[in-house]
């Protein structure tokens, strides 16, 4: 009766399903733990003020100011989301304003690393 294509061979599972992404913004730090599978823990950072960036080879804690672009998805920018790759406008402790790279993934690892550019 059924021929190829026609008959799905099974429905999905619970472990093939995905989550909604978190969005990671500028503002005052707020992460979620989500639970995996195998039991394991993985930590979603929601929002952050600071990043910890390699300049000169050694590590700031530096404010981000905001978003300058994001690759990844042009209304990112403009809605101030935090993503790898996405160039920020940050303030080193002595003031001066920089633009940075984030390195790390916050949505996965649960915190934000980036290098300078300069």
């Amino acid at each position: 009766m059924f021929r190829g294509k026609t008959k799905k061979s099974r429905s999905w599972r619970r472990y093939e399903a995905g989550r909604v992404s978190s969005d990671t913004t500028v503002g005052e730090k707020k992460a979620k733990n989500i639970r995996v599978r195998g039991g394991k823990e993985k930590v979603r950072l929601v929002a952050d003020n600071y990043a910890h960036v390699i300049i000169d080879k050694k590590p700031v804690k530096c404010e981000i100011l905001s978003v300058a672009e994001n690759s990844a998805n042009k209304d990112f920018t403009r809605r101030n989301i935090i993503t790898k790759g996405a160039i920020l406008k940050a303030k080193t402790p002595d003031g001066k304003e920089i633009q940075i790279k984030v390195t790390s993934r916050p949505g996965q690892d649960g915190l934000l690393n980036a290098v300078s550019l300069l």
